[in-house]
């Protein structure tokens, strides 16, 4: 008895290990529906420098319900072209170019449930922000500098795509103040596999 009770007190003390999908590596790809996607594959190419890797499609069901078994989508809805670009050291782009007989057109703000935004790592904020003005990307305020908290270090500065995409640039070439007591490292400029 006393050592089935040592053993639960230890098991009590040692922290639970977080269970994780199998295999996890880290993100592929995000999916983006897009208004005009050749408009989206220009400026994810031409001003963000990502580089186009594929495109393909269209995909529908004229009958049956695999656009809904699959992708959760009206039945009758078409994938007219998805293409994939890669984006740096960091996650893919995947655009898709849909059309579907309930579609909605309205774009969500970075406040409303589901809202979203990409945010991409730039070694210097402010030649980031100088470039986007050149091309006469619309920002927002900034470049603006954490100083305090666990981001500290950071700085960030908000833009958005002509259709109205949300995204970000953001640098932290010294790290952040949280780095310091441990934990996972946000962003390396190293290359994958160098």
């Amino acid at each position: 008895m006393k050592r089935l009770a040592m053993a639960l007190a230890l098991c009590a003390a040692v922290p639970a290990v977080a269970d994780t999908l199998p295999g996890m590596r880290g993100v592929n790809h995000i999916g983006l529906t897009v208004p005009d996607i050749d408009q989206a594959i220009s400026f994810f190419t031409d001003v963000m420098g990502c580089e186009k890797a594929m495109t393909f499609g269209p995909f529908k069901d004229d009958k049956g319900t695999f656009m809904r078994d699959v992708l959760d989508v009206n039945p009758r809805t078409v994938i007219d072209q998805i293409t994939m670009l890669r984006c740096g050291f960091g996650s893919n782009i995947e655009l898709f170019k849909y059309e579907a007989p309930d579609q909605q057109t309205v774009a969500v703000k970075n406040s409303d449930v589901g809202g979203h935004h990409i945010a991409f790592y730039v070694d210097d904020i402010n030649k980031a922000a100088a470039y986007l003005k050149e091309k006469g990307v619309k920002t927002n305020m900034g470049p603006i500098p954490v100083k305090e908290g666990p981001a500290a270090g950071q700085s960030i500065l908000y833009f958005s795509a002509p259709w109205g995409l949300q995204l970000e640039a953001i640098s932290f070439p010294d790290g952040m103040a949280y780095e310091k007591d441990g934990g996972p490292v946000l962003w390396s400029n190293t290359e994958p596999g160098k």
